[in-house]
């Protein structure tokens, strides 16, 4: 629910609720007064008898009186006829009032025995109404106004006719004490129930909400808040939620890459420790003397220029995982005709491969005019790399490696396929992961800072391709990737 709704609601039930309460406990209050203390039926009250003042009461009763007495003035009679009687009865205008007929001292007829039981005993006698008729009896402790016929039966028997009234009004004191408890009550009662709705619905929330955000100061990730609440609430909880897992995802991204940097230093030490070990004691065995002919000088320095030059490749491979790692790679993208650029790479990384007793083989099945939008400089990286993993990991005698260009419709296909000793299947997804290698034993003829295929992926990735492996145990291992070709070229071409 709405903040705006819940102001509606708390409004209505502040101004709506106490008032329906009040008007219930006076009907209640009333009704007990009247019927349990009074005597007066449920069936026999309406509202006048909590309402009319005295006044009120005695003209009624008045207008009664002056009825009976003219029939006991003009046919007594009709006095004692129970059907006349209720006729009377029923004509009377308010049900607070009722007749009681006494003959002989024993009661008659009435049409409010209960009422008529407490009142009964204490009616004036026959003839004392004479000088009374004028003003009536007024029992203060009953609050019963009462007025006196007298006349006889046909038989002789002495009569009376009573005309009774409850002679009351709201502002009893009975009714005020009963209703100002009542109101306290009411108000009490809204208050607590009024409290305990926005207790459960707002604060409740607002304090679990003030809980989590200090689990999240105090690095706590886990703890989740869930509700099918609605409005305002509900969003601050999913929010909430949307929060908690976006820094936790965060801050499992900055832990890894943390010991990424901490695995990368340590990867870079080791690598770079064991070339120069190498070259300082090449260096030592030259000023020693050690390299006395100029076959050994020459092999010395050769030695020490290669182990310079792996120093430099691990370098440069920091380098360029810092530009990975801050999305500034230098890029600098170009219309290439794929056939060329390939023709070239293939001359250039044949010769090297030459040496090493590794064979390339090099096939083209792409039309001679297909053009893509790449940096050399970049794809070149991404080649060197591939074929150099194919060359550190060969263990065949023969070595050959595949490079195959495929065509895609919309796009190529660049396979580049070793016969080495491949790559186990549960690693295989995880080779293009920064710094994880195959090779855990961290040899000095295999070993590298494992950020060789990330690089790979990041560039073939930011070119708008992608690249994927496939491998076999003890057979060998293609590396696959796409890129889109230049279709605008070709169809102005067209």
């Amino acid at each position: 629910m709405k903040f705006k709704t819940r102001l509606k609601v708390t409004f209505a039930s502040i101004v709506l609720l106490p008032l329906l309460l009040t008007v219930l406990a006076f009907l209640v209050i009333g009704m007990y007064l009247l019927n349990f203390q009074q005597g007066y039926p449920i069936s026999e009250m309406d509202y006048t008898m909590m309402t009319d003042n005295i006044q009120e009461v005695a003209s009624i009763t008045d207008k009664v009186y002056e009825v009976l007495q003219k029939q006991a003035d003009e046919d007594p009679a009709l006095l004692e006829d129970e059907a006349y009687l209720e006729e009377i009865s029923d004509r009377v205008a308010r049900r607070s009032t009722y007749l009681i007929v006494r003959r002989d001292g024993e009661l008659y007829y009435t049409n409010n025995a209960s009422a008529a039981e407490l009142i009964f005993p204490r009616l004036p006698a026959y003839g004392d109404g004479q000088s009374a008729e004028a003003s009536g009896y007024y029992y203060s402790d009953l609050e019963k106004y009462v007025k006196q016929i007298d006349f006889l039966f046909r038989d002789g028997s002495q009569g009376s006719v009573f005309v009774v009234t409850k002679a009351h009004s709201l502002i009893s004191r009975h009714l005020l004490i009963d209703m100002s408890i009542a109101i306290l009550v009411i108000l009490v009662f809204t208050s607590f129930m009024l409290t305990q709705w926005i207790k459960k619905s707002v604060f409740v929330p607002v304090n679990e909400l003030n809980m989590a955000m200090q689990r999240i100061k105090e690095g706590d990730f886990d703890y989740v808040l869930q509700t099918d609440e609605k409005g305002e609430i509900g969003d601050l909880y999913r929010n909430y939620e949307d929060m908690r897992l976006r820094l936790k995802e965060s801050a499992e991204e900055k832990q890894l890459n943390e010991n990424q940097n901490k695995e990368l230093v340590s990867n870079i030490s080791h690598d770079l420790k064991t070339p120069i070990t190498a070259i300082k004691g090449y260096v030592e065995g030259i000023m020693d003397g050690v390299a006395d002919t100029p076959e050994k000088m020459d092999k010395y320095i050769k030695t020490i220029y290669n182990k310079a030059n792996d120093m430099d490749r691990l370098i440069n491979e920091l380098t360029l995982y810092s530009g990975i790692d801050s999305n500034r790679i230098p890029y600098n993208f170009q219309r290439i005709n794929v056939a060329d650029y390939f023709n070239d790479c293939v001359e250039e990384v044949g010769l090297d491969l030459e040496s090493k007793n590794i064979r390339l083989n090099y096939s083209n099945l792409l039309p001679p005019d297909t053009i893509v939008i790449a940096d050399p400089e970049q794809m070149k990286k991404v080649i060197n790399n591939i074929i150099g993993n194919s060359v550190k990991y060969m263990d065949k005698q023969h070595g050959v490696i595949d490079i195959r260009l495929l065509d895609e419709v919309d796009s190529i296909r660049v396979e580049l396929e070793d016969n080495g000793k491949g790559i186990a299947q549960k690693e295989l997804n995880r080779i293009f992961e920064r710094f994880y290698r195959t090779d855990t034993s961290r040899n000095s003829a295999q070993g590298g800072s494992g950020i060789g295929l990330s690089i790979v992926k990041k560039i073939i990735e930011d070119h708008g391709g992608y690249i994927w492996a496939t491998s076999r145990e003890g057979e060998g291992t293609c590396i696959h990737f796409v890129l889109r070709k230049y279709i605008e070229l070709q169809n102005e071409q067209a």
